[in-house]
């Protein structure tokens, strides 16, 4: 097997201030990338994601561990690693004076592309963005879709074999982002390996392996199926009832209490999930303590766990990270 990122115990330490104290944005992670997955990069914010990928870029100095990219050795190497990868970062710069077209010719020359190999390019990206027959309008005037969609063919001018994305679809709607992961698969088939960071769990679960990353600590990484195997405790009950605020309560207080066995509880749209350790014991519990405080409970059911029930489960169980190379994955 191939592997186009390879990383052990890979750990940065800040100063804070002018004292002696210090700040571990990430602790000791070992983990492996394939040649050419989607592999997706998820915690919440401060967890240590684009830190992470600023050391996977060369771009910032590990206080200890090693990284191995493509084959080259960082931060030693990294310039050999610049000329073979791509980086669309949360905020990517993109000069909203010039055109669509302009930009891509920018970043194309700044990565040392000219005459025909530019020109080929150019327009290869203009098409991929959807951007034919807007190429000379001026960025500013995009929207937010078509924007993500230029700084990703800015991202690639220069065809690299892996691209780092970094909240790439932040702040733009659900069409857009369902265009923008259409390009993505269309990277990933061509062998480009691509590692990315986001927010959206149903962006997430169009990752071909996935890690989570807390305080600094990789606590979970495999495919999905391992991860809903291995990291969820019980079974997760799906609650529809008319006073969903109030339900939440009264479960939390109840297992506070410890009158029922719960683990996590947690908002879906205006459903809640419930985490059990035996469903028909949880069923009649939950039933009369939300019947005795007058809570209709329209539709109560057990459910295949969602992405997003394994990462709230694995943010819980972040006091012991697990590596990507031990024998409990």
């Amino acid at each position: 097997m191939e592997w186009a990122i390879v990383v052990k115990d890979l750990t940065k330490t800040f100063r804070m201030g002018r004292g002696d104290g210090t700040f571990t944005a990430v602790n000791h992670i070992s983990f492996e990338v394939q040649r050419g997955e989607i592999f997706g990069f998820l915690g919440p914010n401060g967890a240590g994601k684009t830190t992470t990928i600023r050391m996977l870029l060369g771009l910032m100095r590990p206080t200890s561990g090693e990284a191995i990219v493509l084959g080259h050795r960082l931060p030693d190497e990294a310039r050999a690693v610049h000329a073979r990868t791509g980086y669309m970062s949360q905020r990517f710069a993109l000069y909203n004076d010039l055109t669509a077209a302009e930009n891509i010719r920018f970043y194309g020359q700044a990565y040392g592309l000219s005459g025909q190999a530019l020109r080929g390019r150019q327009e290869d990206l203009i098409a991929m963005a959807g951007l034919t027959g807007r190429e000379d309008e001026l960025t500013a005037n995009l929207s937010g879709g078509w924007r993500q969609r230029l700084a990703l063919g800015c991202a690639i001018i220069h065809d690299p074999e892996l691209v780092f994305l970094d909240e790439p679809t932040a702040g733009v709607d659900p069409g857009a982002r369902r265009a923008f992961w259409e390009l993505i698969y269309g990277l990933a088939r061509q062998g480009t390996t691509v590692f990315v960071t986001t927010h959206y769990m149903d962006e997430a679960e169009l990752c071909q392996r996935l890690a989570f990353i807390d305080r600094g600590h990789i606590v979970a990484i495999g495919v999905l199926d391992e991860l809903k195997a291995r990291q969820m405790w019980g079974h997760v009950l799906e609650l529809e009832c008319d006073q969903p605020e109030l339900a939440m309560r009264l479960l939390r207080s109840a297992r506070a209490a410890g009158k029922m066995e719960m683990g996590d509880l947690g908002f879906y749209g205006a459903k809640l999930h419930v985490v059990v350790p035996d469903v028909s014991t949880a069923l009649d519990s939950i039933r009369c303590l939300l019947a005795d405080a007058g809570v209709q409970v329209d539709a109560v059911e057990r459910i295949a766990p969602s992405l997003e029930d394994v990462f709230i489960a694995s943010m819980g169980r972040a006091s012991a990270p697990v590596g990507d190379n031990e024998e409990s994955e």
